[in-house]
């Protein structure tokens, strides 16, 4: 299928691995110019040189979690088609021990660069009658985890965000959506499936099915999801076919959510 991305710009952060990495390759495949975004040099090569081959891809050292990185992203690219605010972190911690300064980082880092990003970008997509901004959220922002309900308020924080931008697109052909991915592969994931499990030494696989009997017992999936998986959904809705999805919050979570709609 043709997605109709050819001659589009799009801006993926946190994009040096991961599902923004998968994201960057997967709209450079269908013919978007990729902009990758950063803050460690040696990352950002390095995922320069593995998207070389799916197609243009620009690489921009910059901290998108931070005033000053969103700043100097803006500078080196002053205006995007598509903006996929990707960048987020999470951690297993007790509420408890939670502190000021972690939920702020947080929300700088979670919420605050789509915030920054997206009143950067709007405007033009707007005069220009087309645009996608795409949050990528998780299931947690509909179903708060007790082990990290720090990440799980930003991530339902994202979901209000879609919303309420969304509303000011009404007429034209700018969207704002939000994919909700469920528990994904990723280089972190490793040490997170440690600091849930009741045997931190035990090997990936069994840490993984814990995980899952344990914690995450209602997904369908039972395993990790892949981020290409999630990458395919993005490219989609950040196409020209995905014109009649605005303010939605789009799953690819495993059938770890139970609710209906």
């Amino acid at each position: 299928m043709d997605l109709q991305l050819k001659n589009k710009t799009a801006l993926v952060t946190g994009s040096t691995a991961g599902i923004g990495l998968e994201i960057a390759r997967a709209l450079a495949a269908e013919g978007a110019d990729v902009v990758i975004a950063g803050r460690n040099q040696e990352k950002l090569d390095a995922a320069t040189k593995d998207l070389s081959s799916a197609g243009k891809i620009t690489p921009v050292l910059a901290d998108a979690a931070t005033a000053e990185g969103v700043a100097r992203l803006i500078e080196a690219v002053p205006s995007v088609d598509i903006l996929v605010n990707n960048l987020g972190i999470y951690e297993s911690k007790d509420f408890a021990d939670i502190t000021d300064e972690d939920w702020f980082r947080f929300f700088e880092t979670n919420v605050m660069s789509g915030v920054r990003l997206s009143r950067a970008y709007f405007p033009a997509m707007i005069a220009r009658n087309w645009g996608r901004i795409i949050f990528i959220s998780s299931e947690s922002g509909l179903s708060t985890p007790g082990e990290m309900v720090h990440y799980g308020v930003t991530k339902t924080a994202q979901l209000a965000l879609t919303r309420g931008l969304a509303a000011a697109t009404k007429g034209t052909g700018v969207t704002v959506n939000s994919v909700l991915p469920g528990p994904t592969r990723s280089d972190g994931i490793l040490d997170f499936l440690k600091s849930v499990s009741t045997n931190p030494n035990g090997t990936p696989a069994e840490l993984e099915t814990e995980f899952f009997q344990k914690l995450r017992p209602a997904s369908l999936l039972q395993r990790m999801i892949e981020p290409q998986e999630v990458a395919n959904l993005v490219a989609y809705v950040a196409s020209p076919l995905s014109s009649a999805t605005n303010g939605a919050s789009l799953r690819a979570e495993g059938g770890l959510l139970t609710t209906i709609g």
